[in-house]
Formats: C-alpha cells, sequence, structure tokens
C-alpha cells in the first residue's frame, strides 16, 4: 500500500493524465479533493502537495485543465483544509493524541516550529511536507486565536497555491522539463524537505557541542 502511495507520488504526472481521460470534467473535483485532505485531515499528510500543484500548472498550460478554475478551486481547497485541520485540532485533538493515532515525532517538530516561527509558522510551513499537514492541528489544540490564525492562512494558502501552480504554468512546459517532469518532480520533493533535514541538522550539531 505505502509502496503505491509513492509510486503515486513519484510519478504523479502519468497517474494524473489517467485520471482526466478516465473522469473528464470530475477530475477538478478530485483534486479539490486531494488538496483539501493533505492540508486539512491530520491523518493524511502522504499525499502530494507541492509536486501535484506544478504539475497541475504545466498541465494547464497545455489546455488540458483550465488554470483559472483549477488556481481557485485549489486556493479554496488549501485555506479551507487549514481551517478544518485547526477546528480539528481544538475540538478532537486530545482524543487523537491519546489514542496514538498520529505520530509523537512530527507533532514534536511542529511544535518546534511553533516555538521558533510563531504566526508565521502557519505560512512557512506550506511549504514543508507533512508540517504542512499538523501546523494547524497544532495552532488548534494548542488554542491560537482563530482570527490570527485565519490571516495567517490565507497568507499562506495564497502563496503556496500562486507560486506552485504558476511555475508548472510557465516552467512546466520548457522542453528540458517536459522532457524530465519526473525528475523535477523529485527535485521539487527533495526542495520541500530540505529545510526540515537542514534544521535536524542544525539540531545535532548543537547538541554535540554541549
Amino acid at each position: 500500500m505505502m509502496g503505491e502511495l509513492i509510486n503515486f507520488v513519484l510519478h504523479i504526472d502519468k497517474y494524473l493524465g489517467l485520471m482526466i481521460d478516465k473522469f473528464g470534467a470530475f477530475t477538478y473535483i478530485l483534486l479539490f479533493l486531494v488538496i483539501f485532505c493533505e492540508t486539512g485531515l491530520v491523518f493524511t499528510p502522504f499525499l502530494p502537495g507541492d509536486s501535484l500543484l506544478f504539475v497541475l500548472g504545466a498541465f494547464s498550460a497545455n489546455g488540458i485543465l483550465n488554470i483559472l478554475i483549477i488556481y481557485l478551486l485549489l486556493l479554496v481547497a488549501a485555506i479551507l483544509g487549514d481551517s478544518t485541520n485547526y477546528w480539528i485540532g481544538k475540538f478532537l485533538g486530545n482524543n487523537i493524541l491519546k489514542r496514538n493515532w498520529v505520530r509523537k515525532e512530527y507533532l514534536d517538530k511542529t511544535h518546534e516550529f511553533y516555538r521558533k516561527h510563531g504566526g508565521k509558522t502557519i505560512i512557512i510551513a506550506r511549504f514543508i511536507p507533512i508540517v504542512r499537514t499538523f501546523a494547524p492541528f497544532i495552532a488548534g489544540l494548542g488554542k491560537m486565536e482563530y482570527r490570527s490564525f485565519f490571516s495567517f492562512n490565507i497568507i499562506g494558502g495564497i502563496l503556496w497555491v500562486t507560486l506552485l501552480l504558476f511555475a508548472g504554468y510557465f516552467f512546466g512546459n520548457i522542453p528540458l522539463i517536459k522532457n524530465n517532469l519526473t525528475t523535477a518532480i523529485y527535485i521539487i520533493i527533495a526542495l520541500s524537505i530540505l529545510p526540515a533535514i537542514i534544521e535536524l541538522i542544525r539540531q545535532k550539531l548543537n547538541k554535540n557541542k554541549f
């Protein structure tokens, strides 16, 4: 099961083409649900986010998808997803933690992010897989004021969807990238997790000093 999910994420361009052929206009709803679940449900951090937005931009540039429709849909999905995750954390967070439905290491990393960056974490986390899913959940669990959370949520959602979707739209069909789209997806995923890796290395180095 996990192997299939990894294969789906790494070859999202191929699977997306098959999805469009099979479901047609209904694909828009499926894509909305993927982004909503990736940002809005604390149980689904494994779903594609950054790579999916980039590939969707490239497909839209080819006229396969309507860029305006996909842009507005995914903006709503990203913002609504984070808000949903906030309320899950606020009302169900303690029960979820007691039942060990969420890996503690993910929560610890997100807590550390909050400690360093405060409310800006909601914006920064948009660009970091896994942390992106848990940041709004922790915000709700920690009883962050919703008005403040929602402001950061809107800014982060707009930046995330706009930058990655239109990066794919304007650059995804450059011959070098188009002919090596799978490699481009690997690079996007690597760049996405790079901040987390750097932070882990920095923490290890600091511990070794003492």
